[in-house]
């Protein structure tokens, strides 16, 4: 079980003198997976940790923009544990750790109080006051201090250097399938199943509706989905992400209707991952124009899935 840390102050023991992950890991995609296998190799003898921070810096710098985050912490510690990680210390980013110089950074956190033995992250990554740190600053000081460093050139594919915005991109275009290959996986939306309206069951096709929440909105439409239950179960299905225009929605939110499927889900936490996209949101005439086209869209879902 990965032991999940959000104060630096207050670091037990069995998280000290680590191998240590350094960065946002927002999509933990390739080219962070890199970073946690650099840190690994480098001391395999060590315990590996992850440091990142928690909201992620842009939250915390430009509330008002729009959601963008590709993972939320509960996925991102998930995703960190299955690679190996015994802690994650997520450090809460506000007025004060954005604040603190560079060096107090590095002698006070990842030296101080972690007592680091080694480090790792990619070459862009930056850090303290005013981003004040960068990968040079971070080598100069971990010698310094007796600490290894490992910085990690990035993992390119035919584009170019793997990052978190190009996958961004490609999944407001609507291209879930390009995202995959970057992240090495489905990309999820993961939440809690809430109440809706309830209209899918009148119609044939009963939802788990998931609230966007703080996730980056994809393209509106509809997509093929697997859907990864809280027992570890994965279900296929099909779903809408958008504002629901035929019923009057206002609100983004995902409804995925998964094939031969009849339990209760409500509170559970589920996975819904983009595998392909079907087609882009519309406003129908009616419910009997909306019933039909969900049958269509579920017997391509069904048959793209199976393929």
């Amino acid at each position: 079980m990965t032991l999940l840390l959000r104060d630096w102050h207050a670091v037990p023991e069995e998280a000290r003198g680590a191998t240590l992950a350094l960065g946002n890991f927002d999509g933990m995609h390739r080219g962070h997976r890199a970073v946690l296998a650099a840190a690994h190799a480098a001391r395999p003898e060590l315990k590996l940790g992850c440091l990142t921070f928690e909201p992620h810096p842009r939250e915390h710098f430009r509330p008002d923009d729009p959601p963008f985050r590709l993972t939320l912490l509960p996925a991102k510690v998930e995703q960190l544990s299955a690679l190996g990680c015994a802690f994650v210390l997520a450090l809460q980013f506000d007025t004060t750790l954005a604040a603190m110089p560079a060096e107090a950074f590095v002698h006070e956190v990842l030296h101080g109080a972690l007592g680091a033995r080694h480090l790792s992250c990619g070459t862009d990554f930056a850090f303290g006051h005013r981003r004040g740190g960068d990968v040079a600053f971070l080598s100069h000081h971990a010698e310094m201090l007796g600490m290894g460093i490992t910085v990690v050139p990035p993992v390119s594919d035919e584009e170019g250097p793997l990052s978190s915005t190009r996958i961004r991109r490609v999944l407001q275009d609507g291209y879930p399938e390009r995202a995959a290959r970057k992240l090495g996986r489905d990309w999820e939306i993961q939440g809690p199943v809430s109440h809706g309206d309830k209209r899918g069951r009148t119609i044939g096709f009963p939802t788990a509706n998931v609230p966007l929440g703080r996730h980056l909105e994809p393209a509106r439409g509809v997509y093929a989905v697997r859907v990864r239950l809280a027992d570890g179960r994965v279900v296929k299905g099909v779903a809408n992400i958008g504002a629901r225009p035929t019923v009057g929605g206002t609100e983004s939110r995902v409804e995925a209707h998964l094939f031969d499927f009849a339990e209760d889900l409500y509170g559970q936490d589920i996975s819904i991952g983009l595998v392909s996209f079907l087609r882009p949101e519309k406003k129908f005439s009616g419910l009997a124009e909306l019933t039909a086209q969900i049958a269509e869209d579920a017997a391509a879902a069904r048959r793209l899935l199976e393929a």
